[in-house]
């Protein structure tokens, strides 16, 4: 159903609206990589899946997961079909715009006890002051232990925050442009302002330090080994006076990642081809490094699925067929149309919310620069299944032409050869602290992810 409105064909919504409070509790919990990581095992060991290490063969039917560094989770459900006839994957990415903590954060100025920071990913640096934030990552200590911290998300926790200058003294920062009217390099943390008793040098930081050791039993120099999100607290909420949406932070992409991660787990048939959901970090800065989508982890997975299923040694030209063979929904959110802020969009080809999930061709910018533009061959295969389906979806584009673009991790899968389009929820105030998605969406997603691993050939 191209284009219609979702909500219309549903007469008992509540469907909708139980599916979007298992949602917001997965994003109210999953504000960091690694806590989505860690909720996605939980729930998969509850939905009967194992631990591929402790697999020794694999036969039609078997669900499998690995993790991988805390911030990366594969999940497989293997098909009655060979492995090397392909895989239909759903690839979404856990990560999210914040502010990072620099190795050596933390300082004392002005009676103040404060966080030194490192933006993460594309973020409108005002949004971030002046709003509750709490503290969420590990610190990995040299003995080899590593300490959860959650500071402002827990019961009766103080919220942290990071200031900005008052109206009345901001004459000269209101003439900047509003890239700059809050430096990188002034989203510092504000932590405390008490005074260690008899210390006279930095006595506020002083006083920190002592907290930490005696609440975490860590040192400052274990900030040299740590990773420290600052993120907003908070639970995310039903929005709008229908409560027909949901607010809160990290949306993009988590959106995705729920609605895959529910697509999976409640497979409860033995597929044709091997379905997988695969959750990766590192899409909101390049896809780079060991845990984003350019590392080698998904290729050495799917050559390990290979050995255990013949059991002998994979030749490469095997692993290769297999992707070759392979369908990918990158389940990434686009942009969905602002009422405000209509200008920058080309309105008949843009997402709006309530009409479903977004297929998008390609994304990139401009002149689709970096972008992985989908077969049409691929797109009238995913047409048929979700008409056939009853279900809801759309087709967009990133903006007007030369208004801006954006990427996905659609382009990494397809330079493995496999067929890979963009496909998810529209969201408004992407990269913001607080996002908003349509709950009607939330749902049509999660049956076209259901009905893409179950059927796409």
């Amino acid at each position: 159903m191209y284009s219609k409105y979702a909500w219309e064909k549903y007469d008992d919504k509540s469907v909708i609206f139980d599916f979007a409070e298992g949602y917001k509790k997965f994003l109210t919990f999953g504000k960091t990589e690694r806590l989505v990581v860690k909720e996605s095992a939980a729930l998969a060991l509850e939905h009967g899946f194992k631990n591929l290490d402790a697999v020794t063969s694999l036969k039609p039917g078997d669900k499998v997961f690995v993790t991988n560094r805390g911030k990366n989770i594969a999940l497989f459900v293997i098909g009655s079909e060979p492995l090397s006839n392909g895989l239909n994957i759903l690839g979404a990415h856990i990560d999210s715009p914040r502010i990072d903590i620099k190795q050596n954060p933390l300082y004392e100025a002005t009676n103040f006890a404060l966080l030194d920071t490192h933006y993460y990913g594309g973020i409108k640096k005002y949004q971030w002051v002046t709003i509750p934030l709490a503290l969420i990552g590990v610190v990995c200590k040299k003995d080899g232990t590593t300490v959860d911290i959650n500071i402002g998300d827990n019961e009766n926790d103080p919220v942290l925050g990071i200031s900005d200058l008052l109206i009345h003294l901001s004459a000269d920062q209101l003439q900047k442009k509003a890239a700059n009217v809050i430096e990188g390099e002034n989203l510092d943390l504000t932590i405390g302002s008490i005074p260690l008793k008899g210390e006279e040098k930095e006595p506020v930081k002083a006083n920190i330090l002592k907290l930490l050791k005696e609440k975490y039993d860590i040192e400052e120099e274990d900030f040299l080994s740590a990773e420290l999100e600052i993120v907003p607290q908070g639970e995310s909420k039903d929005y709008g006076l229908d409560r027909s949406m949901v607010a809160g932070y990290g949306h993009d992409d988590r959106c995705c990642a729920y609605t895959s991660l529910k697509a999976i787990l409640d497979l409860n048939e033995v597929p044709a081809r091997t379905a997988c959901t695969i959750l990766v970090d590192k899409e909101e800065v390049g896809s780079i490094g060991a845990t984003g989508a350019q590392s080698r982890f998904f290729e050495n997975i799917i050559a390990k699925l290979l050995v255990l299923e013949n059991k002998s040694s994979v030749l490469d030209l095997a692993l290769r067929e297999t992707l070759t063979n392979s369908n990918m929904l990158s389940s990434d959110v686009s942009a969905g149309v602002d009422p405000l802020f209509l200008g920058v969009n080309e309105l008949k080809n843009s997402a709006y919310l309530g009409k479903g999930i977004v297929f998008n061709k390609y994304t990139g910018s401009r002149g689709k620069a970096g972008c992985n533009d989908a077969n049409p061959e691929f797109i009238a295969k995913l047409r048929k299944v979700l008409d056939d389906n009853n279900i809801n979806y759309q087709t967009s584009e990133l903006g007007r032409v030369d208004q801006g673009g954006g990427g996905t991790i659609a382009y990494i899968l397809a330079n493995l050869n496999m067929n890979v389009i963009d496909a998810g929820i529209a969201v408004l105030n992407m990269h913001a602290p607080m996002e908003i998605v349509s709950k009607v969406d939330l749902y049509e997603a999660y049956l076209a992810y259901s009905q893409f691993i179950k059927s796409i050939k």
